[in-house]
C-alpha cells in the first residue's frame, strides 16, 4: 500500500511526537536501570544505565533540534533551519562515544578488581522491561523516519537500536552469570557493548558531517532527477545537476536545456512543468532551474570537476 505524502504541518507533528516519546522513554528507563545497577552490581546493567542517561540529554537535544528545524525560512536563513537536525545527530554521536569510552574504562577496572553479581533475577526482569519499551519506541521512530525523512529522528532511532541490542545482550549475560556462575562474562558483554557504541557513534557523526558539508545525494536520486527531466518531450538536455539534503527536505539545482527560439514566457511555463514533475516524486523539495538554449557552448560544472580530479591525480 502506497502512503500519501504528508504536508509540512503533519510532518512536524509526527516528529514532535517521536521526540517526546524518546525523552519520556529515556527518563523512565534511566530510573529503572539506576535501581537495577545499584541492586545487582552488574557492570553491563551499569553501562546500559549510563547510556540511558546520555539518551536523556541526546533526546532532549533532538527535541530542540526538531522544533528549531521546523521553523519557516527567514531573512537570515532562506534555506530554512533543517540542518539543525544534523547538528543534533553530531552531538548525539559525541555522547554515544563518551558512553562507550566510560564503559570500557570501567570494564578495565572491573577486570583488575572483580566483583560478584547479586540479584540477577531482578536484573533480568528490569532489562526485559527495558527491552520491550525500547522495541516499542524504535518501531514508532522507524515509522516517523519513513514518513518524514528526519535525520534527527533516524539518529535517535539508531541509538535506540543499539540500546535494544544492548538490553538483549545484558539479559544473556545475566542468564550466563545466574546459571553458570561466570562473572567475567558480564564484563565481556560490557566491552562488546562499548565497542559497538563507538562504531555507531562514528557512523552517526559521518552522516551528520556529510549533510553539513552538502554532500551530494545518492546516485539513485540523481539518476531519477535526470530521468524525470529527460522524459519530458520538450527538454533537450540537463547539465550541472547539484543536489543536497537540507535536513528533511531535498534541494535540486540544474540547468535545463530548451529550444532557444522559445519566448521567455513559454520557457517559464515548460520549466514549471518540469518542477511539478519533480515535486510529485519528491514532495517539499526546493528546486532551482536555470534555462539554457540547447547547444550553447559554455564551461560546465561537470567539466570543472573533471579537470580538478585530473589535477589532483597528477
Amino acid at each position: 500500500m502506497t502512503l500519501q505524502p504528508l504536508n509540512p504541518q503533519q510532518i512536524n507533528r509526527l516528529k514532535r511526537a517521536a521526540t517526546i516519546a524518546s525523552v519520556t522513554t529515556a527518563i523512565s528507563l534511566s530510573l529503572l536501570k539506576t535501581f537495577g545497577a545499584l541492586y545487582t552490581g552488574s557492570l553491563a546493567v551499569l553501562s546500559s544505565m549510563i547510556d540511558s542517561l546520555a539518551d536523556i540529554f541526546a533526546s532532549s537535544v533532538t527535541y530542540i533540534a526538531v522544533k528549531y528545524s521546523s521553523k519557516p525560512a527567514s531573512d537570515n536563513h532562506r534555506y530554512g533551519y533543517g540542518k539543525a537536525e544534523a547538528l543534533s545527530a553530531l552531538i548525539q554521536s559525541a555522547f554515544i562515544a563518551g558512553s562507550g569510552i566510560f564503559v570500557m574504562y570501567d570494564g578495565f577496572s572491573r577486570l583488575l578488581s572483580p566483583k560478584p553479581l547479586e540479584q540477577t533475577d531482578t536484573g533480568i526482569l528490569i532489562m526485559s522491561i527495558s527491552l520491550a519499551a525500547t522495541i516499542g519506541l524504535i518501531l514508532f521512530q522507524k515509522y516517523v523516519t519513513r514518513r518524514t525523512k528526519s535525520q534527527a529522528i533516524a539518529a535517535d532511532s539508531a541509538h535506540y537500536t543499539v540500546d535494544m541490542m544492548t538490553n538483549a545482550s545484558i539479559i544473556l549475560s545475566l542468564l550466563v552469570v545466574k546459571y553458570f556462575d561466570i562473572n567475567w562474562f558480564d564484563t565481556l558483554t560490557a566491552f562488546i557493548i562499548s565497542t559497538y557504541l563507538l562504531i555507531n557513534a562514528y557512523h552517526l557523526a559521518r552522516g551528520a558531517v556529510s549533510l553539513l558539508m552538502d554532500e551530494e545525494l545518492g546516485d539513485d536520486i540523481r539518476t531519477d532527477i535526470i530521468r524525470i527531466v529527460r522524459n519530458t518531450p520538450f527538454a533537450k538536455g540537463i547539465h550541472d545537476l547539484r543536489t543536497r539534503d537540507l535536513g528533511g527536505s531535498y534541494m535540486f539545482e540544474f540547468h535545463l536545456e530548451l529550444d532557444g527560439n522559445l519566448s521567455l514566457y513559454d520557457a517559464h511555463d515548460l520549466t514549471d512543468m518540469v518542477e511539478d514533475e519533480i515535486l510529485e516524486a519528491y514532495p517539499n523539495s526546493q528546486i532551482i532551474i536555470h534555462q539554457d538554449p540547447a547547444g550553447i557552448n559554455e564551461e560546465r560544472l561537470d567539466q570543472i570537476i573533471l579537470k580538478n580530479k585530473k589535477k589532483n591525480r597528477s
